[in-house]
């Protein structure tokens, strides 16, 4: 049985012809009446997955010390604009407001919090979570005030639409979505238009995953960071280096779900392609460290010590969550080494907060 979204865009293919993948995804994940995003709760225990800021507090605290941090290299400026793309129900900012508060309270008394959020249902969510603060909403990156700016956005860049291409009899090949015997189904076209320069080497039956929107929305950031001044912070999940491979999946309370089976009630993610990622910032003029892995980037921040301090004037029971929290976030074979964290600074900047000089990316 077909639902609603299902049945329009059955209906669109067979009239218009098969839907490019990353179409596909918008469709899926944005639309306005039937998307995922739009209609679904997706965070937390009950929703169908779980971020960082929502498995532990420490994660939102030291991105905001990083953040803190990180002004304080800037030369402290009055107008910082403080940014968060993709906030979800507003925990990361919650909680890393509070650090900075603590830490670099000049801070907020004179600049600016934005939240990049186009989902009114999440906006309403988030201005509950930080009723305490003044928050600036925007639709997209580019309506964020102007200022020097210090970005945070985590599991940001695995959800936006992306392009599948693969090769078959020596020829590159469009990924897209069709019709076959009523039911949407999985077909390759000719090329709708032409792939990046940095596309990897691909043999026969193998696929490459390109992420343009990625791509366009670090390069602005890039460019802003460049011309303004400030630094920006990516953590998501995927790989250092460009290869090729298909990652596109969805999830549903927490399990795999069919990709196109119940379109819009399931989240759909690929892996984020770092090195394409970076590539894109030097673009826009920026410069940028990594990827590191999250477990470094939590404990260069310091998260050892952090669960030390909550651990000791925590009962029994909190205590135990709080270790599992951690390891949850830090152990390899968790979210340790699978997610990581791309920093991009303004060319004139120093090594920023949590990297090194030889964590600077190489194209």
């Amino acid at each position: 049985m077909t639902n609603a979204l299902e049945q329009a865009l059955l209906a669109e293919i067979e009239a218009e012809g098969p839907l490019p993948l990353d179409g596909f995804m918008r469709r899926a994940l944005f639309d306005p009446e039937h998307g995922y995003y739009t209609t679904s709760e997706p965070f937390g225990a009950d929703g169908d997955f779980i971020t960082a800021p929502e498995i532990s507090q420490m994660f939102g605290e030291l991105l905001g010390l990083w953040a803190a941090d990180m002004w304080q290299k800037m030369g402290a400026p009055k107008d910082v604009v403080l940014a968060e793309i993709g906030p979800g129900r507003g925990t990361l900012m919650s909680d890393a407001l509070r650090a900075i508060r603590r830490a670099a309270p000049a801070m907020l008394d004179t600049g600016t919090v934005c939240l990049v959020e186009a989902s009114p249902r999440l906006r309403a969510a988030q201005a509950e979570r930080l009723s305490d603060h003044a928050i600036t909403f925007t639709d997209r990156f580019g309506k964020v005030p102007k200022g020097p700016m210090l970005l945070i956005a985590n599991e940001l860049l695995d959800a936006l639409p992306i392009r599948q291409v693969v090769m078959r009899d020596g020829a590159l090949l469009e990924r897209c979505v069709g019709v076959q015997d009523g039911a949407l189904v999985f077909t390759d076209q000719p090329l709708l238009h032409e792939v990046p320069e940095d596309l990897p080497e691909l043999k026969e039956g193998e696929v490459a995953e390109v992420s343009e929107e990625g791509r366009r929305l670090v390069e602005a950031v890039g460019t802003r960071l460049a011309v303004q001044g400030g630094a920006a912070l990516f953590i998501d999940y995927g790989h250092a280096e460009s290869a090729a491979g298909d990652t596109l999946q969805a999830v549903r309370r927490h399990a795999f779900h069919p990709l196109l089976s119940d379109v819009g009630s399931a989240d759909l993610t690929a892996h984020v392609d770092f090195a394409a990622m970076a590539r894109a910032a030097l673009n826009g003029g920026a410069q940028a460290y990594g990827p590191i892995s999250q477990r470094e980037l939590l404990r260069r921040l310091g998260i050892e010590p952090r669960l030390a301090q909550l651990v000791a004037r925590a009962e029994p029971q909190t205590r135990d969550a709080l270790v599992a929290a951690y390891h949850r976030l830090t152990d390899p074979d968790r979210m340790g080494t699978l997610f990581k964290a791309l920093c991009l600074v303004s060319p004139d900047m120093e090594v920023p907060t949590a990297y090194e000089t030889d964590d600077a990316f190489q194209p």
